[in-house]
């Protein structure tokens, strides 16, 4: 089974003794949209272009159909006006670049294909759900909530959630570049649903950011702050950069953090003079004044990383932001597999120059039962992709247990396998919890996805799970 290499090394033949995960380096590539019927002649200096991404960013079927044309059979937009119809908790909102990553190697000539290729896609299967992809029994958790984190009971302003602390969430707008199905704050981002009436910002812009700054020029125990939404991408360049170099001037702000999926969703964006230009106005400021300014992507699978992608990535780098890192969400049939973190954290690190960080179990929001996975599946993931990254760049798996914050999910106190209850703790009081003498001493559940679980455990949910 064996063949010598050379004197002092063996090659082994034996598919048996090969390790679970071999690396292979694969140089990015940018799928050919012209693929697309409704694409055929755009040219490069549109593709590039933000503004013309986001003009032509698909909404609806109808402007789908327009760009596949008759290339996917009636059956693919038949499920998904049904899941938009009854299940769909988040908008269409698609910009050409985000749909150009979706079935890359298919060639658009036969329908069939084309479509079989789109109901299989890992990034079609979270960022254009369609009916027949949601769990056919428990489509929602019974503990699923339109705000599963709590986050808006924790606004000391509108839209500033001090949760940890040392740290806020500054959701400076509720608008997006793209809509993700699968989206943690969808109570209040995006457009409304048939199924979901979305919450809506009450203040103006300016009397949101100085409610802010105001905050924390008279919090000094805050020195962290994400700057989110929404999607930072959406906020006018001179109003974001405005609002950082206000936060700068705060004191006792160390860290500033600006959460934007877009870098993978419209990396154009981020490679628009203005953008490029504001952004080293911004980070010289931050290194004068000793600030870690950092950006945060989201990205779930390899195919979404692109040559424009490692651009944008290495032009914000360019001009002084210490770090671009991506924090994905672990979701069953998109990145639930071993060999699907590592190619995605090596496409990152080795070609984008992106930090893998962190990936988040998916949120227990309404209709996510199909994409959550279990505590224990996590955890072998977690275990499956250690050693083969360096270090640094090995992301930690998080569960985001209500009212306790982010867990690495190894850190879980108790485990009811049967039922798929996990028990979790917590060493700080959340700001609603100042005066709960027993939020230190509290054990917080979290729930698996009830198909996870055994034939006993799904019975006794089917049976109690209403109450």
């Amino acid at each position: 089974m064996t063949a010598v290499a050379g004197p002092e090394q063996t090659v082994t033949s034996d598919p048996h003794l090969e390790q679970p995960y071999v690396y292979r380096r694969r140089e990015l590539t940018e799928p050919d949209w012209r693929r697309f019927p409704g694409w055929a002649d755009v040219t490069e200096a549109q593709w590039r272009d933000a503004q013309w991404q986001r003009v032509n960013c698909v909404r609806n079927i109808k402007q789908l159909r327009k760009v596949l044309g008759d290339t996917v059979d009636e059956r693919f937009y038949e499920d998904l006006a049904a899941d938009q119809q009854g299940m769909a908790t988040m908008s269409m909102l698609l910009p050409p670049q985000m749909l150009n990553t979706m079935a890359p190697d298919a060639d658009g000539g036969d329908g069939a294909a084309l479509t079989d290729a789109l109901f299989a896609d890992p990034i079609r299967h979270y960022m254009m759900p369609v009916r027949s992809d949601r769990d056919p029994y428990w489509p929602s958790h019974p503990h699923a909530e339109r705000d599963s984190l709590h986050e808006a009971e924790m606004w000391v302003v509108e839209g500033l959630t001090h949760r940890y602390p040392t740290k806020v969430l500054a959701e400076l707008l509720s608008t997006c570049p793209q809509y993700c199905g699968h989206c943690t704050r969808m109570d209040l981002v995006g457009n409304s649903t048939p199924l979901i009436d979305k919450h809506k910002l009450a203040l103006k812009p300016v009397d949101r950011q100085d409610a802010m700054i105001d905050y924390l020029k008279n919090t000094p125990g805050v020195r962290d702050v994400v700057v989110s939404g929404g999607d930072v991408a959406n906020v006018p360049w001179h109003q974001l950069e405005s609002f950082l170099m206000r936060l700068l001037d705060v004191e006792t702000v160390r860290d500033i953090r600006l959460a934007t999926k877009a870098l993978a969703g419209l990396p154009q964006h981020w490679l628009q003079p203005k953008v490029v230009e504001g952004m080293e106005r911004v980070a010289r400021t931050a290194a004068r004044r000793g600030v870690n300014l950092a950006i945060h992507t989201h990205v779930n699978h390899a195919q979404s990383v692109t040559p424009l992608v490692a651009e944008a990535a290495r032009a914000m780098l360019d001009v002084g932001v210490r770090d671009v890192r991506n924090q994905g969400v672990l979701m069953r049939g998109v990145n639930d597999t071993s060999d699907a973190l590592l190619d995605l954290c090596f496409a990152l690190q080795g070609e984008a120059s992106i930090l893998p960080y962190y990936f988040y179990m998916c949120d227990m929001i309404p209709n996510s039962e199909h994409w959550r996975v279990a505590v224990w599946e996590a955890q072998r993931l977690q275990h499956s992709i250690m050693g083969y990254l360096p270090g640094y760049a090995t992301p930690r798996i998080i569960c985001d247990v209500p009212y306790v914050g982010k867990r690495w999910v190894h850190q879980i106190a108790e485990y009811d396998r049967e039922r798929g209850i996990s028990y979790w703790t917590k060493n700080y009081r959340t700001g609603i919890e100042l005066d709960d003498p027993e939020a230190l001493e509290r054990r917080y559940e979290y729930y698996d996805p009830i198909s996870t679980l055994p034939e006993t455990g799904q019975r006794w949910w089917a049976e109690h799970g209403a109450s």
